[in-house]
């Protein structure tokens, strides 16, 4: 039995010791050959501390200090209008009701949800006078520019000519129709 307050595994550790110290790494070499020395080595007093670590970089202290600046309303509508007619691009040309109802809704809840009050209370007030027409991609992609351009009115930006919208954002580029708005109930594609 070991003595109170000591490890009980200290003689295991004390046998292993010993016998890696009888275990070389180069076996074929002279005694005092630098390479000879135990394979493993097990101590039973604590691992010495590390020492610190050094400091970061300068560059790095600077990135770190470096507070993001939050979007602008400009930055997040750019975005949003962009993630809008990239999904009217890849509406299905006969889309389902449900499909239908989901671009409606989709529209709602961004006039409720969207970051930026003043501009969902406006865009409430676009759709509220053009209702979602999503009848197929091409009505989608039309109406959505439309409402665009109410906005960009609004806002006294340029009108963008919407004969041009699938030659602006067109439909994604995707293997074997892998950006098609089908739809699945299973989670797991392709197994």
């Amino acid at each position: 039995m070991a003595p109170s307050g000591s490890n009980p595994l200290g003689p295991v550790f004390q046998t292993v010791a010993a016998f890696s110290r009888r275990l070389l790494i180069a076996p074929d070499t002279a005694p005092d050959d630098h390479r000879l020395r135990p394979l493993l080595s097990l101590s039973l007093s604590p691992p010495a501390p590390l020492p610190p670590a050094p400091p970061p970089p300068p560059e790095v202290l600077k990135q770190m200090d470096t507070k993001v600046a939050p979007l602008t309303k400009e930055e997040v509508g750019r975005a949003t209008w962009m993630l809008l007619h990239t999904i009217a691009a890849q509406f299905p040309d006969e889309p389902t009701r449900q499909q239908k109802r989901d671009a409606k809704e989709l529209m709602a809840l961004l006039s409720r949800i969207y970051p930026c009050k003043e501009c969902a209370d406006h865009f409430k007030e676009v759709l509220k006078a053009n209702p979602v027409q999503a009848g197929s991609q091409a009505e989608f992609s039309q109406w959505l520019c439309y409402v665009h351009n109410v906005v960009n009115r609004s806002l006294g930006k340029t009108i963008f000519p919407c004969q041009r919208v699938n030659a602006r954002w067109g439909k994604l580029d995707c293997p074997d129709r892998a950006c098609d708005l089908e739809g699945s109930n299973d989670i797991v594609p392709n197994r």
